[in-house]
């Protein structure tokens, strides 16, 4: 059959691993294709010296590929947003199909992107913007399709990941840890997007949208990072049985979708308590199927390449049908306008609290009694000893209760002359098949 001409644009470490895979596996992938993929052009600025593209024709100019009548697919690898919008919104009115690894775009950008590429009739495909190697996006969108997906939890991002590993496994701070993470090359020079949770709910918003049914909400994810995090809450997490991980956790409820990522307290013995390092665990539960988890590599050149290429052959294999035979781009055909997503305050989680007190008689019951006004029942308690005129650490985990009514709680606390500076606040999830 004929080949299915490529475009990469961009040729930096995923672009590279791209370049690399086709090229090294050809034959294997035309096997599964059912045609040749291959490589027509690369727009890149700078040549990747570990790809040989001596044979294919290398530009500058990404908006070039848009205008070559021999290319199939656009191969988005740009990043960013106003770019890389620029080069695919042009490729879909060019009658080109595209593929990205973009979740930035996807997230922020998607819905005009679906649409316009819906009225031209061509494939957009993002496996590899969330999870990197990990097939998570075909496994909800097509694997789990009999089912009705109760909730998706997830570590979505690798850096974050590797800083609260470390500081669990060797007892290091935030700060020294994210200094590794950057000299490694896990975390950029400006990490905020991956230490504050941006990447995350990028991520977040994808995996809603493909397990819902509802439009892509990027604006509505609550986002929380871990630079708040101190090696004390993890070890005070340890003692009373969990691990701490930032997660992105969206699910179903009567009244509508929980969207939010932050740092959370899982139980030991959950699965995704003891992923650890940079690797990428999702956890879906689906209403036939139960709790199914997804790990591994969440970036990388090679385990990146693995979800592009995917990507190529699932295009392939659709191009010449009919747009009403392929798989919609968010999972449904008819998307759900009935699922608003909830405000945090409106979210029922269990908490841990953090806060350091006067070494006075009476401060502990203070703290129970505004908890108790509240509605909010204590789990477990620890209280740390000190040595006479220091602050006492006191350590809560509470039962479920609404945000706002722990809210009122944070702030009634912050206001007692005997609570000395800020209440840490972390949210505690069971993951269990509830």
């Amino acid at each position: 059959m004929k080949p299915v001409k490529v475009a990469v644009c961009g040729l930096g470490t995923v672009g590279g691993g791209v370049f690399n895979v086709l090229q090294r596996n050809a034959s294997e992938i035309a096997r599964r294709a059912g045609r040749p993929i291959v490589v027509e052009q690369v727009a890149t600025r700078n040549l990747n010296p570990s790809c040989d593209t001596s044979s294919v024709y290398v530009c500058q100019d990404v908006l070039e590929v848009t205008e070559n009548p021999e290319i199939d697919v656009v191969v988005e690898l740009i990043g960013g947003y106003e770019a890389a919008f620029e080069l695919v919104m042009r490729a879909i009115k060019s009658g080109k199909h595209v593929v990205t690894a973009n979740k930035a775009l996807i997230a922020v950008h998607g819905n005009e992107i679906f649409q316009a590429a819906r009225e031209a009739g061509v494939v957009v495909a993002f496996e590899a913007a969330v999870a990197g190697g990990i097939p998570i996006i075909k496994s909800i969108r097509e694997g789990l399709t009999a089912n009705k997906i109760n909730w998706v939890a997830g570590i979505i991002n690798g850096t974050g990941n590797f800083i609260l590993t470390n500081m669990q496994q060797a007892g290091r701070s935030f700060d020294d840890v994210l200094a590794e993470a950057q000299a490694l090359g896990y975390a950029e020079a400006d990490p905020t997007f991956d230490v504050e949770g941006i990447d995350a709910a990028h991520k977040l918003a994808i995996l809603s949208a493909i397990a819902f049914g509802v439009p892509l909400s990027f604006d509505k994810v609550y986002t929380e990072g871990i630079s708040r995090i101190d090696i004390e809450d993890i070890r005070h997490a340890e003692e009373l049985g969990y691990n701490i991980k930032h997660l992105g956790i969206t699910r179903r409820t009567e009244n509508g979708l929980e969207l939010r990522v932050h740092p959370t307290l899982i139980p030991k013995d959950r699965l995704l308590a003891n992923v650890h390092g940079v690797k990428n665990a999702v956890m879906v539960h689906g209403d036939a199927v139960g709790p199914t988890l997804y790990y591994g590599a969440g970036a990388g050149a090679e385990p990146t390449a693995s979800a592009v290429i995917a990507d190529l052959v699932d295009v392939a294999r659709a191009m010449g049908s009919d747009q009403e035979s392929r798989v919609p781009y968010l999972a449904f055909a008819e998307q759900a306008d009935d699922l608003p997503v909830l405000p945090m305050e409106d979210i029922e989680t269990a908490y841990y609290l953090r806060l350091l007190a006067v070494d006075r008689p009476g401060v502990l019951a203070r703290v129970a009694t505004i908890l108790s006004e509240q509605g909010i029942s204590i789990e477990a308690i620890i209280q740390k000893d000190v040595s006479e005129g220091e602050l006492v650490p006191i350590i809560l985990l509470t039962h479920r209760t609404r945000e706002a009514a722990m809210n009122e709680v944070i702030r009634q606390l912050e206001s007692l002359s005997d609570i000395a500076g800020g209440v840490m606040r972390i949210r505690v999830e069971s993951l269990n098949d509830q």
